[in-house]
């Protein structure tokens, strides 16, 4: 019987080895039914799971017996040794690399990765402690109660494959209870730690790194960092390259499919080809996905086929280990050997129960949501499974003294898997129900009665509708409900929100995460820990740091002087000490009060590596007392002391703020002097167009540079709207700055006017004029910046409501607040208008052609340019005054430049309070509208005349009159010293000449009449005129042709030509307060 060289089991020396059965084949090798074993193995795994209604750990029992029996047969028959033998002439090690890398992704993948890094470091820590308490505890176990005389180094490795915990098979009993997936994800999160770091100590043992000769601790410490790293670099490297892969749109599903699970086999090759540990790298691969990393509808197909080859792969471990523990001899399963076991599977369960409640304590701190019932049930999660099985030839592999019977070692570790498999996930489950941990929480019980609600709501409805067809008739409808009847059902839509781009694909991670591991949470009163709370968040906490700081700048200057350094070792020394204490002492209140928020703050982990770096440098002056010959040490801690002054950095917290105000101070005198050269710049414009129209000869060259300054003239307007915009409250301090000024500059002219005509003599003008000299110098100490009002306060700015009580309120009532974004249309020209819109923040662009004024078109035709007319509007400014009034279209369309904000009054409300306050609120319109006309287009001919609005309604300098078609006016030039067509057209009754808005009717016009269905006149009175009185009516009334009924009778008139109709979908309104 000849021996082969690559055999199951694998000697270290360099003659042949032994195969797994203890003997070797005596025959001639050929290719036998090792296939056919295989197949017929799927197929009764396959038979047995659907028979024993998805019992895993019965059909693997069942699969593990039978492969025992087959193994017994092929010790005793050469038949059946010639259909095992291909397995067992195979390397352990092939069979790891064949089934562990699909099963370690299907894990990984099953982990969602938000949760995980939330609790990584209790991960980390249970992980640890487990390892720790496993090769303390259960290698002790082994030493004292094995009487196989295993050796230490197959003891240890022995106890570290026990020690593994199943990432699959762990968390099955719980997924289809209701647990949180945040629970769900510690127990696999800590399975997939201990199988990497195990994996890894196994790949160091088999590259005989421990047996060379220039061995020691930091080189096998500094290997075991470069493997975990070098790993995951690679697993991140490979998941973006998987990840382009199944997110292309357009590639095919099965080849999807076909290259992402060669894909996984290349990552883990490649990991382990270079001395890495593939499982750490698919680990890495699978964390890195997400349902929304597949293309759309593939990952529900990807985690079948993984399903799937993991359940097959399982039950051939399983017999094949079986095989192979049959092919041994017999003569060494003894009556100790189940005592053995049994010993084993009850110190696995108090390794695992001594883990968790030392790490109790310190999760109940960090989590609000673990208790002790928690607590119980993850105890019960240490279970074993195919990778403590795959990697238990390596033990009889890597030991120094080989045993007689290494099929033992399988043995245990395929009992006590199949016992923690049978009984812990049995009592996993049975413990969360009895605790009451499988409950779904009252909000997403309502959530999912809701989405049941509409469903079954959908479904009855169809079946209404199927009953009235007449190829149904003769159902059984009762049936089809019975059927159709939905008991339960989980509603997702973040993943279609993510599909159709309403969310991102990180927003989308964060609230699947969230719904995942939603479970209800009880609060805890810690009364420890509101006092640290409590004091960490006091500024007396803040101010007392900066105080350590102040306090260690003289033994800085004494360490960093030599002389003084010299004469003091002892005393810096303990000073150092101390002040390092205190460091300590602050981040360890940090880090209670804020959990592992505290390095979320970038101040809190600068202030953590200067605790660091003082920890390092004491240590390095203790070990300077302990080799003061050694050199090295000596000039690493000289280094470490000057690295003390870091401790200052802590300082620029106090900078900070002071800078951030010196430069918000610099930034806000930098747009007001913006705003104001850019407003002056409006204004020049303004004046150069007026002059240029005085001087120029040719309309062409007229027209051409009146073009040229209105372009500059609107830039400069959208440089004022985007500065006011991006800085609303400097704005608003520098207009309310600029109105204190005027207002005073306006009183000193008055008091220089009484002065110079004796009213008020020298002393009293002395006086006075200090006083408003004082209040102009202090100005200068005027707020840079005025938080902007309340939307409600911006009705007051509206000035034909005159800051009166009753139409605000009345106004206020009715009002919405309207919200626009960049780009959103607010009125269209042509349509009927929805309202008014007073613009509260923002800026908004008007695009439209000329303006009409209400002219006819026959007479429009012949007038000047037809190039578009551009305007911006503000903050303050209002649009749709004119087309509200007239109830007609709009002229314009209104583009928001920026985000807007803007107080809406609907038509009907505008209306209702034409009624109500009939007819003086049209008429104050009216009259804003008539003087912003006449100043826009003749400035210059009333700079002499103070028509402000408020002036205008109190002391009638200026009022507006109607005219309707074919009636007359006369113009009375004693009364009248101005006036001004604002809206429509007139003729000259005498001379025929029509006069056209906008335009100042000459003195040579005595009578005029209305061409248009309405026009209005801005008539402006003389400073002292022949007559005064309050009503505008009685200063015309013997050349008005119409009387007061003119409101109801242009009410009647539009109401009949142009009926009320919109849509008011346009934006989102809410009620102001």
């Amino acid at each position: 019987m000849s021996n082969t060289n690559s055999s199951f089991w694998v000697h270290k020396e360099g003659h042949k080895p032994e195969l797994l059965c203890g003997s070797s084949a005596s025959y001639t090798v050929v290719n036998g039914h090792f296939i056919m074993l295989v197949c017929s193995t799927i197929i009764l795994g396959g038979f047995l799971k659907t028979l024993l209604k998805n019992s895993e750990v019965t059909v693997l029992m069942i699969l593990s017996l039978l492969g025992f029996v087959i193994g017994q047969l092929a010790h005793n028959s050469i038949e059946v040794h010639k259909i095992v033998y291909p397995l067992l002439k195979t390397p352990s090690y092939s069979l790891y690399c064949y089934f562990s890398p699909m099963i370690i992704f299907m894990a990984a993948l099953d982990v969602d990765f938000c949760i995980l890094k939330n609790v990584f470091w209790q991960v980390l820590l249970i992980g640890l402690v487990s390892l720790l308490m496993t090769f303390i505890i259960l290698g002790y176990v082994v030493l004292k109660f094995n009487k196989d005389l295993w050796d230490l180094q197959s003891s240890i490795l022995f106890s570290m494959i026990v020690g593994m915990t199943d990432p699959v098979h762990s968390v099955n009993s719980l997924k289809t209870i209701g647990i949180s997936k945040t629970y769900t994800d510690i127990i696999r999160g800590e399975s997939m730690i201990i199988c990497g770091f195990t994996s890894i100590c196994f790949g160091v043992f088999r590259s005989d790194f421990l047996h060379i000769s220039m061995f020691t601790e930091f080189r096998v410490i500094l290997g075991l960092c470069l493997d975990i790293l070098g790993s995951i670099i690679c697993g991140y490297s490979c998941s973006r390259i998987i990840q382009f892969i199944l997110t292309d749109l357009f590639s095919n599903t099965l080849t999807s499919i076909i290259l992402c699970i060669s894909m996984v086999y290349m990552t883990f090759y490649i990991g382990e080809s270079f001395g890495m540990s593939g499982m750490i790298a698919l680990v890495t691969v699978g964390l890195n996905f997400d349902s929304l990393s597949f293309k759309p509808r593939i990952e529900v197909t990807i985690t079948k086929f993984l399903i799937m080859f993991s359940s097959i792969y399982q039950q051939l471990i399983y017999t094949f280990f079986g095989i192979v523990i049959g092919c041994g001899e017999t003569k060494y399963l003894r009556f100790h050997t189940v005592v053995f076991m049994l010993i084993l599977f009850a110190t696995v369960n108090f390794v695992r129960l001594l883990t968790i409640v030392l790490v109790s304590p310190l999760l109940m701190h960090a989590n609000y949501e673990y208790n002790w019932r928690w607590g119980i049930v993850i105890a019960w999660s240490g279970i074993k499974g195919i990778f403590s099985l795959l990697l238990a030839p390596d033990i009889h592999n890597l030991a120094d003294q080989k045993v007689e019977s290494p099929q033992l070692f399988i043995l245990y570790v395929q009992g006590i898997s199949l016992m923690t498999m049978g009984i812990n996930s049995y009592m996993m489950a049975h413990s969360a129900r009895t605790l009451g941990l499988c409950a779904t929480s009252l909000p997403r019980q309502m959530a999912i009665q809701n989405a049941i609600k509409h469903i079954q709501e959908i479904i009855q409805n169809t079946i209404t509708l199927f009953k009235t067809e007449k190829v149904l008739t003769n159902v059984n409808w009762t049936l089809v409900e019975e059927k159709t009847k939905i008991e339960y059902i989980i509603p997702s839509s973040f993943e279609k929100q993510c599909n159709d781009g309403i969310l991102s694909v990180e927003a989308a991670r964060i609230l699947i995460s969230a719904t995942k591991s939603f479970c209800p949470i009880q609060g805890k009163d810690n009364k420890f820990l509101l006092f640290v709370c409590h004091v960490v968040f006091s500024e007396e906490f803040e101010y007392a740091g900066h105080i350590i700081t102040v306090m260690y700048i003289y033994p800085m200057i004494m360490h960093l002087w030599p002389m003084a350094r010299e004469l003091n070792v002892s005393g810096l020394i303990s000073v150092n000490n101390y002040f390092v204490f205190l460091y300590i002492f602050q981040a360890a209140m940090k880090i209670i009060s804020l959990k592992r928020k505290y390095f979320h703050q970038y101040w809190n982990t600068l202030e953590f590596l200067i605790m660091l770096v003082g920890i390092i440098d004491i240590f390095c002056i203790y070990f300077v007392k302990l080799r003061p010959d050694n050199f090295a040490l000596i000039q690493m801690t000289v280094i470490l002391g000057y690295f003390r002054i870091i401790r200052f950095i802590p300082f620029i917290k106090l900078i900070i703020p002071l800078l951030i105000n010196i430069v918000d101070v610099q930034i806000k005198k930098r747009l007001r002097l913006m705003y104001s050269i850019t407003k002056g710049y409006v204004k020049s414009q303004e004046d150069t167009k007026l002059l240029i129209k005085q001087i120029s000869s040719r309309e062409s060259v007229y027209q051409k540079l009146y073009e040229i300054l209105e372009t500059n003239k609107r830039d400069a307007v959208k440089e004022l709207g985007l500065i006011e915009h991006e800085g609303r409250d400097v704005v608003i301090a520098l207009k309310t700055r600029q109105a204190i000024r005027r207002v005073i500059a306006k009183a000193l002219k008055n008091l220089t006017f009484l002065w110079s005509r004796g009213i008020i003599d020298k002393h009293e003008g002395i006086e006075m004029n200090k006083v408003f000299l004082a209040k102009i110098k202090a100005l200068n100490n005027f707020p840079m910046a005025i938080p902007p009002p309340t939307p409600d306060k911006y009705l007051h700015n509206i000035v034909w409501l005159e800051n009166k009580d009753v139409l605000i309120e009345f106004f206020k009532e009715r009002a919405k607040l309207a919200y626009f974004d960049y780009g959103d249309v607010i009125c269209r020209e042509g349509e009927m208008p929805q309202g008014i819109y007073l613009i509260i923040s923002g800026m908004a662009i008007l695009h439209s052609s000329p303006p009409t004024f209400g002219i006819d078109s026959s007479l429009r035709s012949e007038r000047g340019s037809k190039s578009m007319f551009t305007e911006y509007c503000t903050s303050g400014d209002i649009i749709g005054e004119l087309s509200c009034l007239l109830k007609r279209e709009t002229e314009y369309t209104a583009i928001c430049e920026t985000i807007l904000q803007a107080c809406f009054i609907s038509l009907e409300d505008l209306y209702e309070g034409f009624d109500v306050f009939w007819p003086s609120l049209e008429y104050k319109i009216w009259l804003k509208f008539a003087l912003s006309v006449a100043y826009q287009y003749f400035e210059s001919s009333l700079i002499d005349e103070d028509l402000e609005f408020q002036k205008c309604v109190t002391f009638n300098l200026a009022y507006v009159e109607t005219l309707s078609s074919y009636n007359e006016m006369t113009i009375d030039n004693v009364t009248m010293k101005f006036v001004i067509i604002v809206y429509g057209s007139v003729i000259d009754t005498k001379t025929e000449v029509p006069y056209l808005a906008p335009c100042i009717l000459p003195k040579t016009c005595e009578q005029i009449q209305g061409t248009s269905d309405l026009s209005k006149l801005l008539v402006v009175q003389p400073s002292d005129p022949a007559k005064n009185t309050d009503d505008p009516k009685v200063m015309v009334s013997t050349g008005l042709r119409m009387s007061q009924r003119e409101y109801n009778w242009k009410r009647k008139y539009e109401e009949r030509n142009f009926p009320l109709s919109w849509n008011r979908s346009q934006t989102t309104r809410i009620q102001l307060p």
